[in-house]
């Protein structure tokens, strides 16, 4: 399967504390709004979501049809043919895309060990 992008998304206590932290770790403000207590941070290729009061744990993030910069992909799977793998698998999910065809949708599902991990399409 062709995932996209992918990130942690982080569960912070203080937006700004973990933004300074992560800036001396050499990472740059890419995307976000930290007035809207969220920030994507990057350095090189790896991304770093800041989420201050926006859910309970932290996530891993796939963005099927984007790179590492957020450019579309020529070619990717879409968030609908990777939940119809991964239930034909026999994968439990947490929510699923709705029954348009194509477009942002978004799947989630639990790991074994309790950590979610969401496919966010945004095209």
């Amino acid at each position: 399967m062709k995932l996209g992008a992918f990130s942690i998304s982080l569960n912070v206590k203080d937006i700004n504390a973990s933004k300074l932290f992560y800036e001396r770790l050499g990472f740059k403000i890419f995307a976000g709004d930290i007035s809207q207590n969220y920030l994507i941070m990057k350095n090189e290729d790896t991304l770093i979501g800041l989420f201050q009061g926006m859910f309970e744990k932290n996530i891993l993030t796939f963005n099927p049809g984007w790179d590492a910069n957020a450019q579309t992909l020529k070619e990717f799977d879409d968030v609908r043919e990777i939940q119809k793998k991964l239930k034909g698998q026999g994968i439990e999910l947490e929510s699923e895309a709705g029954s348009s065809n194509s477009g942002p949708a978004s799947i989630t599902l639990i790991d074994p060990d309790g950590n979610a991990i969401l496919f966010d399409q945004h095209i």
